[in-house]
């Protein structure tokens, strides 16, 4: 029986794309190979792989000046990735501070340059998204980086940052995919694919094209955009099972409608999910409102004593990897793209039956 999950990542996947990936483990399209088999160079994966990008730039609606990029070490790498890549002759870059993910591109950045936190949600334990009209920002900055939905605090931002000239850095691993965005008001998009996309393994970059010629002369080949971009992602051997996947994820979101048609079901899930959790004093989400992320849902029981009991009756009722991030303790339902709404609903269910139980 398949359960809910509700894993911040790697996350569930559409039924759907496992079951089409099922029928061609052995066998894909005729040739004999399981796409895990295939050479990367080969008519057949080149063709895999140069229609999940043009699915990808019809669903996001990727400008031709951006380039996209299937690479591999997670957002983490990119996090040392980015500023070899874009500081140029410069030696700052300005960084918004709203959690734990934030502060993992901050740890990094200073490892080669000067970081100015523009702007920071420490003060109120990272339950909201600074306005924009508190930033001070650098006078030099090569970049403003941000991350655009905290998977871990459960903050989103609502609205785009208008950065200027100043090219916008956005790390958007958990939330890409789910909402409409205007790619052409940011320099870099970037993400890791186990959330909405794909498989752990693959890391996307959309990165305009006037931005891939200030990598730092340190910067490996295998983590240099432009040597990349010119490769086809294939400079290296890429992740070439992982990027099959997740063609079928965009497959599979363009038969749904598109990012409109599954923006629409997510802000129906969130909202079933927030309209309890707002109606109770049983349990708390502690972000503001207007941040609120629709991916990550974070809640605590009033009394936390309760929650190994609340997390072991979710799984007895086949919800799992509810329990929240080491880094803020008590729960978290995510719920990406390919979680149902009957999932969200079971979830609430459940919530009121222990609060009537427990409560």
């Amino acid at each position: 029986m398949r359960v809910f999950n509700f894993s911040a990542g790697p996350a569930v996947l559409p039924e759907d794309v496992l079951r089409k990936a099922a029928a061609e483990m052995l066998d894909w399209h005729g040739s004999g190979m399981s796409v895990m088999e295939m050479s990367h160079r080969g008519k057949e994966f080149v063709g895999i792989a140069e229609k999940a990008e043009a699915d990808l730039r019809t669903l996001l609606g990727i400008p031709a000046d951006y380039a996209v990029l299937f690479l591999q070490g997670g957002a983490i790498a990119e996090n040392a990735i980015i500023p070899m890549n874009l500081l140029g002759a410069r030696t700052t870059a300005d960084y918004v501070n709203t959690g734990e993910w934030s502060k993992k591109s901050i740890k990094e950045a200073r490892k080669y340059c000067t970081v100015n936190v523009a702007a920071s949600a420490e003060d109120a334990g990272f339950t909201y998204v600074p306005a924009r009209q508190t930033w001070k920002l650098s006078r030099d900055a090569a970049y403003v980086h941000v991350c655009t939905n905290e998977t871990i605090g459960g903050v989103e931002y609502q609205w785009t940052p208008d950065t200027g000239d100043v090219p916008l850095v956005a790390d958007m691993s958990s939330h890409i995919l789910s909402r409409a965005i205007d790619v052409a008001k940011y320099g870099v998009i970037y993400g890791g694919a186990q959330k909405n996309i794909g498989p752990a393994g693959l890391t996307l970059v959309i990165v305009r094209r006037d931005l891939l010629d200030r990598a730092l002369p340190i910067t490996p080949s295998a983590f240099h955009w432009k040597e990349q971009a010119d490769a086809d992602s294939m400079l290296n051997t890429p992740p070439t099972y992982a990027i099959y996947i997740a063609g079928l994820v965009f497959e599979w979101l363009l038969a749904q409608g598109g990012v409109p048609a599954i923006e629409r079901k997510n802000v129906a899930k969130a909202a079933l999910l927030y309209d309890y959790l707002d109606g109770t004093s049983f349990y708390r989400n502690p972000v503001r409102r207007e941040d609120r992320s629709r991916m990550n849902v974070p809640f605590k029981l009033a009394d936390e004593r309760q929650d190994a009991a609340f997390l072991k009756g979710a799984e007895e009722r086949g919800m799992v990897q509810l329990k929240g991030h080491r880094a803020v303790g008590g729960m978290r339902a995510s719920i990406y793209n390919a979680m149902p709404i009957e999932g969200v609903q079971a979830l609430v269910d459940y919530m009121k039956a222990f609060e009537r139980s427990h409560g």
